[in-house]
C-alpha cells in the first residue's frame, strides 16, 4: 500500500512524518583523526553523553569498549578512504553498558577538502521492533481476505490491499488521490464519506456498517460490512483514516434464510392452533386460507370439489374430465378487488381439463406458476373478466397446492401474490404443501364428521313419531332441534292409550352419532311396544331399564307422564331425567318434584310414581337438558328463564316452542327435544 498524504499534491507543506521520530536517529560526525566534532541531541539520548562530554575526544576512546577497538579502527579507516558501511556495532553508553547501535556511515569533505566522517545511529533493538512491525503489517495487510483502503483527511484514497481490489474491481492506481464517488458511483457515496468525517472529527471507530450496493466487481448489489478508525501519528496527529471492509452478501443471506424458515415454522406453528377449531367443513377453510395471507400469499382461495360437499365421498379426476368445485373461503392481506376474481363463497364452478386448478386435484401435486403470463391467466382465472381484474391487482405469481387427506384428492388451496414483489418459490411450495396437509385432514375430518351427521340425523329424525291429528283433551307441540356440532339421541313420543288417556315420553340417550340415534330408536320402539300393554309409569321405566342394560354400556335418563284429561290427573315417573314444569290456569309455576329414579341401563334401583292435578287450562313442559344447559350459563337460571317464559305467554303452543328455542338455544351444543301440553275442556271425576 502506499503511503499517506494530508492533502498537498506536491508535498511541500504536508506535516513531517512521526517514523524518524520513533527510531531516534543520531548524527555523529568524526573528523579524519578521529576525533568527534559534531554530536546531535539523539546521540545524546542514545549513549548518554553530553555534547561537552563528547566533543574534541576520540570515538574509539571514549565510545567503544578495549575488546572492539581494533575492530572501530578498521572500519574507520575503510570508510575514511572513501568505502561506505552499515551495520551494527556495540558501543558503550556511559552508564558502562554495551549497546547495538545500526549505522549508517558515510565519507565527507568539508570546503577545504579535509575529510570527515559522518555515521547515522540508532538504537538496533528499536530498529529490529520497527523493522519486524513494519513487516508485520505489511503481511497482514496483503494476506488478509479483508479490504483495506486508506484515505487522507480529504478523504481522497492513497492505498489499498489486494483484497480491497479484488471488492472494487480495480487495481490500485484506479483510485488514488480520487474520492469513492469519482471510481465508484453504485456506493451510496454519501452515507459512507459522512462515517468517515465523523470518525476523523471524533476519533471513535465505527464498526460493522452496513453498506448495500455494487463496484466495478460485481452486477448486482451486494452487502458490505464497513470498520471506521482514525489514524494518527506518535504525537496525535491525525493522518488519515482506514477503513475494513467485509462482503457479508452470503451471511445477509444465510441470515434470511434462517429468518424466513423461523416465518415459515411460525406459520406453520399458527396453523396447527387456527386450523381445524371445529368440525364445520366451510369454518376450516376459512381458517386455512386466513393463515395463508399475508404470511404466504396476497390472496387465497379455497375450493373444495362438489362431491366431497354435497356427498361427503370423493370422485378422482381423470383424463380429460372437467373438475366441479364449490367455492367456500376467499381471503386478502389487503382490500384489493382482485377478491371479486376469485369464485363467490358457496357457489359452485366448473374448470376444463387445462385449467390450472383441474391439473392440481388431477395429478394430486402443487402446480407452481413463478412468472403468470397472459397465457398462464387464462388458464388461472374463471373468466376474460376475471382474468383483467387480477392483472390490474398486480398477480405476477401463483400457487396451487392439493388438498390431500387418506390419499384422497378434497380440493385445492390458490394462492396468489400482487403486492409481494417475490415470485413463489421452492421454498414456499414446501410451505403450502406442510399447511395444505395439514388443513386436509380437518377438512377430511369436517367431510366424515359431516356424512356421519348427516347420517345420524336422518336416522334420528326417521324415528322421532308423525304426530297424530288429535288427542282427546290435550293440545299437544313438539320440537327436536339437532346440535350444530354432533347429533346425539334425545327423542320424544307421545301415545294413544285406552280410556282417553295420552302417554308422553321425554329422553336422552347418552353419547352421540348414529351409535346414539340407533339407540334411541330400540328404547323408542320398545316405548310404543310397552305402552300397549297400559303398564303404569314406573312399570313401564322398569322394562326400559331392562332393555337398555342388555343394550351393553348404554346410559339414558327419560320422564314418562299418562295424562287423563277425564280425570284432570297426570302420573309421572322418571328415570334421573330433569323434573317438568306446570304452569296452573292461576298462571303459578312448579317444578314437578317426581320420585328420582337412576338413568336407564344402571338397574336394580325401583322407580316411583307421582299423580299430579292437571285442571283444565294447565300447561306441562317435558325438555332435554339442551335446552336449558350450556357453557354461559348456569341451569338454575335457564329453568327460570324458561318458567317466567311459559307464565308470560298467551300464544299458541307452536309459537311457545319456537319462542323457548329462540331465547334459551338459539344455537344449540347439543341437541333439544321439547314437548309442551296444554289441557283442554273440563274434566269428570269418577
Amino acid at each position: 500500500m502506499h503511503g499517506y498524504g494530508t492533502g498537498s499534491d506536491d508535498g511541500i507543506t504536508a506535516a513531517p512524518g512521526g517514523l524518524l521520530d520513533l527510531l531516534q536517529v543520531a548524527a555523529v560526525v568524526l573528523d579524519s583523526d578521529g576525533r568527534i566534532v559534531l554530536w546531535s541531541p539523539e546521540a545524546e539520548q542514545l549513549l548518554g553523553y553530553r555534547s561537552e562530554e563528547a566533543l574534541g575526544h576520540g570515538a574509539d576512546d571514549l565510545l567503544v569498549s578495549p575488546d572492539n577497538q581494533q575492530r572501530a579502527r578498521e572500519l574507520f579507516a575503510q570508510v575514511r578512504s572513501g568505502a561506505r558501511w552499515a551495520g551494527v556495532f556495540p558501543l558503550q553508553h556511559r552508564d558502562g553498558t554495551k549497546r547495538p547501535v545500526e549505522f549508517r556511515t558515510m565519507r565527507l569533505r568539508d570546503s577545504q577538502g579535509q575529510a570527515h566522517l559522518l555515521g547515522l545511529a540508532a538504537d538496533a533493538t528499536t530498529v529490529r521492533r520497527v523493522e519486524r512491525d513494519l513487516a508485520l503489517s505489511h503481511s497482514l495487510v496483503n494476506q488478509t481476505p479483508v479490504g483495506i483502503a486508506v484515505f487522507d483527511t480529504d478523504l481522497r484514497w492513497v492505498g489499498v490491499n489486494p483484497a480491497m481490489e479484488r471488492i472494487n474491481g480495480l487495481p490500485e492506481e484506479a483510485v488514488l488521490r480520487r474520492r469513492i464517488r469519482d471510481v465508484l458511483p453504485g456506493l451510496d457515496a454519501d452515507t459512507i464519506e459522512s462515517r468517515m468525517r465523523l470518525v476523523l472529527a471524533s476519533g471513535k471507530s465505527l464498526l460493522d456498517q452496513q453498506t448495500v450496493g455494487r463496484t466495478a466487481a460485481e452486477t448486482e448489489d451486494r452487502a458490505y460490512s464497513e470498520s471506521y478508525h482514525r489514524i494518527e501519528d506518535a504525537q496525535g496527529r491525525v493522518l488519515g483514516l482506514a477503513v475494513a471492509v467485509i462482503d457479508v452478501s452470503e451471511r445477509q443471506q444465510a441470515a434470511a434464510e434462517v429468518a424466513q424458515a423461523r416465518e415459515r415454522l411460525s406459520v406453520i406453528a399458527d396453523a396447527g392452533v387456527r386450523i381445524g377449531t371445529t368440525l364445520d367443513l366451510q369454518q376450516t377453510a376459512r381458517e386455512l386460507a386466513d393463515v395463508a395471507v399475508p404470511e404466504l400469499a396476497d390472496l387465497a382461495a379455497v375450493d373444495v370439489l362438489e362431491a366431497v360437499v354435497a356427498r361427503g365421498t370423493t370422485t378422482a379426476v381423470i383424463g380429460d374430465a372437467h373438475a366441479e368445485f364449490r367455492a367456500l373461503a376467499v381471503s386478502a392481506g389487503y382490500l384489493t378487488d382482485a377478491i371479486h376474481a376469485a369464485d363467490p363463497v358457496g357457489e359452485l364452478a366448473t374448470y376444463g381439463s387445462t385449467r390450472i386448478i383441474t391439473q392440481c386435484v388431477r395429478e394430486a401435486r402443487p402446480v407452481l406458476v413463478e412468472r403468470v403470463d397472459s397465457a398462464m391467466m387464462r388458464r388461472i382465472a374463471r373468466d376474460s373478466h376475471a382474468a383483467q381484474i387480477l392483472r390490474t391487482a398486480g398477480v405476477h405469481s401463483y400457487l396451487a397446492v392439493p388438498l390431500v387427506a387418506r390419499g384422497e384428492v378434497l380440493g385445492t388451496l390458490s394462492l396468489y401474490r400482487t403486492i409481494n414483489p417475490r415470485s413463489f418459490n421452492e421454498q414456499d411450495r414446501i410451505l403450502a404443501s406442510e399447511l395444505a396437509a395439514r388443513a386436509a385432514i380437518c377438512v377430511d375430518n369436517a367431510r366424515l364428521y359431516g356424512r356421519e351427521r348427516t347420517a345420524a340425523l336422518t336416522l334420528q329424525r326417521s324415528l322421532l313419531p308423525v304426530m297424530p291429528v288429535d288427542h282427546e283433551g290435550l293440545d299437544i307441540a313438539v320440537r327436536y332441534l339437532p346440535a350444530l356440532s354432533e347429533v346425539g339421541g334425545d327423542w320424544y313420543d307421545v301415545l294413544h292409550l285406552s280410556g282417553g288417556r295420552t302417554g308422553l315420553i321425554v329422553g336422552d340417550v347418552m353419547g352421540k352419532g348414529v351409535q346414539a340415534a340407533a339407540i334411541m330408536g330400540q328404547l323408542s320402539t320398545a316405548t310404543r311396544a310397552l305402552a300397549r300393554l297400559d303398564p303404569s309409569p314406573a312399570e313401564l321405566l322398569h322394562h326400559l331399564d331392562d332393555i337398555a342394560g342388555s343394550l351393553g354400556e348404554t346410559i339414558a335418563t327419560c320422564v314418562y307422564a299418562v295424562c287423563d284429561p277425564r280425570r284432570g290427573t297426570c302420573e309421572l315417573s322418571s328415570a334421573g331425567h330433569l323434573p317438568p314444569v306446570m304452569i296452573r290456569p292461576d298462571g303459578s309455576a312448579e317444578h314437578l318434584d317426581v320420585p328420582g329414579g337412576v338413568p336407564l341401563g344402571v338397574g336394580g334401583v325401583p322407580f316411583g310414581t307421582m299423580e299430579q292435578e292437571l285442571p283444565p287450562g294447565s300447561l306441562l313442559a317435558l325438555y332435554t337438558d339442551g335446552l336449558v344447559e350450556s357453557r354461559s350459563q348456569s341451569i338454575d337460571v335457564a329453568l327460570e328463564s324458561m318458567t317466567r317464559i311459559l307464565q308470560g305467554t298467551q300464544q299458541s303452543l307452536e309459537r311457545t316452542s319456537d319462542m323457548l328455542l329462540g331465547t334459551l338455544r338459539p344455537d344449540p351444543d347439543d341437541d333439544v327435544a321439547l314437548l309442551l301440553v296444554r289441557t283442554l275442556g273440563s274434566t269428570t271425576r269418577d
